[in-house]
């Protein structure tokens, strides 16, 4: 089993973006009639997402996101020698888009950076990852960030999928420090169910052409995608995750030695509402130690662990706080960390539109749908 544990390693800092846009679930109605929607929104849990624009890729988010951790921590650029991309919506098939960042966001040409191509589960192993480099050589600060742009890649014609992704950025700033003590990470995988979450079109086995591109009824229900659209079979991902997960957590806690009470919080993967109230049942977890944002962001994939942070925790990191990460998607691959957080600090949400910072959560620029 692929359990790690590091020391002397954390987040300091944390900061998001997401896409100016809001859509309104209930009023997604183009492509099914309001009964149809309401019944899938209800079941869910998803109420709002954000959506980015054509002119706005994973990248302009993770800037965006990382732009305002650096200005509000004083962050000196040259002291970033590692930089970590995270995503599976990148910018480009190449270069890798952590390359265009580096010089984006002006860090020196001697920061590492390099990209992490991983679903839902990714924030964990890249932050497992960024750890370990981090404990075994002399890299001062290092940047982690988490884009996706999920929409762009999900049929709004199939409802299986059609109201529960968003899109949104994280940047997270990673220091070695005794302070942090330890942290423990379980990583897994089963490629055996590499088809339950999957798009089989535009790559390099099933390259892109008229076939891949065509829209074409899928199922019985009368549900329209094309190869180059994403799809998931929800009833075995169900069924993977109240196995694996639960499963997962308990094997994490046994290894770290920490008790289940003593976790301040547990951030799960935001998949549906409905499986992480199942899994917080059948562990008999303390719901008001589960932050969410579901229903508000949708499922940001590999983004929606360290979103749900920002949004949900600022202002309630100060001193030491254990939290307990759990997150599971395409691969499949799932991840469980207990990490320690010493007073991180969260900055505000920035929005973005047209590929640039609009302002802060909240402000009048935010257009609805």
């Amino acid at each position: 089993m692929a359990m790690l544990n590091y020391e002397g390693v954390g987040i300091t800092a944390m900061a998001a973006a997401v896409p100016s846009r809001i859509i309104h679930n209930y009023e997604y109605t183009e492509y099914f009639p309001a009964d149809q929607v309401k019944e899938v929104v209800d079941k869910v849990g998803v109420f709002e997402r954000r959506f980015a624009d054509s002119e706005t890729c994973s990248s302009d988010l993770c800037f965006a996101a990382a732009e305002k951790l650096i200005a509000d921590n004083n962050i000196n650029k040259n002291e970033i020698d590692l930089l970590v991309f995270l995503s599976q919506t990148p910018d480009y098939r190449m270069p890798a888009t952590s390359i265009c960042l580096q010089e984006r966001l002006g860090l020196p040409q001697s920061c590492i950076a390099f990209d992490m191509q991983m679903g839902c589960a990714g924030f964990c192993y890249a932050l497992s990852v960024v750890y370990g480099m981090m404990q075994g050589g002399n890299i001062r600060k290092a940047l982690i960030l988490d884009g996706e742009t999920r929409s762009k890649v999900y049929s709004p014609k199939d409802r299986r999928s059609a109201f529960i992704f968003g899109d949104g950025g994280v940047a997270a700033l990673v220091e070695r420090n005794n302070k942090f003590g330890k942290s423990w990470f379980s990583l897994n995988s089963d490629g055996s169910r590499y088809d339950l979450i999957m798009i089989k079109g535009g790559g390099y086995r099933h390259m892109s052409s008229a076939e891949t591109l065509e829209e074409k009824v899928v199922d019985e229900y009368g549900n329209i995608r094309s190869d180059e659209q994403g799809y998931m079979r929800g009833g075995d991902v169900f069924n993977f995750v109240i196995r694996e997960i639960p499963r997962d957590i308990k094997k994490t806690l046994e290894f770290s030695g920490v008790e289940k009470d003593d976790i301040d919080y547990i951030v799960f993967h935001q998949a549906n509402n409905f499986i992480n109230s199942y899994i917080a049942k059948k562990m008999k977890l303390d719901t008001a130690k589960i932050p969410h944002t579901i229903e508000k962001y949708g499922n940001t994939s590999s983004v929606s662990v360290p979103l749900t942070i920002v949004s949900e925790l600022k202002d309630k990191l100060d001193g030491r706080k254990q939290i307990l990460m759990s997150a599971f998607g395409v691969g499949m691959s799932w991840a469980t960390g207990i990490v320690p957080f010493v007073d991180c600090k969260i900055s505000d949400i920035v929005e973005v539109e047209h590929g640039k910072p609009l302002g802060l959560l909240g402000g009048v620029n935010s257009d609805s749908q």
